[in-house]
């Protein structure tokens, strides 16, 4: 039941916020101070920051979550990269190079481990072969 729920209702959602969007393109929004933007863009990279560590950490332990750490990990990258590029304005080139060198590059890398959870596998083959070597 739920699931069938799931089913019908996810691909419902995207088209329905097609109408939204047309609102957010045609609505030029005036000039905009955030309140706390330092606390949303130090937040957004310590949430990085503790999603690599705990892909990481997952994949070392070959827990079969690591894709999932690894994939929401991904999407913050993607976003934080939008996000930087987007609202730098006239200074886009101070975040165009770390951008695409660095957080791109370990969105793609989290995307591998989230697709392939066989590379989570092969680490923990790697284990138990040294486990047995010094057994």
């Amino acid at each position: 039941m739920r699931k069938n729920l799931v089913g019908r209702l996810l691909p419902a959602a995207g088209p329905t916020l097609m109408p939204w969007l047309a609102v957010l393109r045609t609505t030029p929004p005036g000039p905009c101070q955030a309140q706390h933007w330092r606390v949303a863009w130090v937040g957004s990279d310590a949430l990085e920051i503790a999603g690599l560590l705990t892909s990481a950490v997952l994949v070392r332990r070959s827990d079969r979550r690591a894709p999932l750490a690894s994939i929401a990990t991904a999407v913050l990258l993607l976003v934080d990269t939008w996000a930087d590029v987007m609202t730098a304005g006239h200074y886009v080139v101070i975040p165009l190079p770390p951008a695409c060198t660095l957080e791109l590059s370990l969105a793609a890398l989290c995307a591998v481990v989230a697709l392939r959870p066989t590379m989570v596998a092969s680490v923990q083959a790697t284990a138990v072969q040294r486990m047995a070597v010094h057994a």
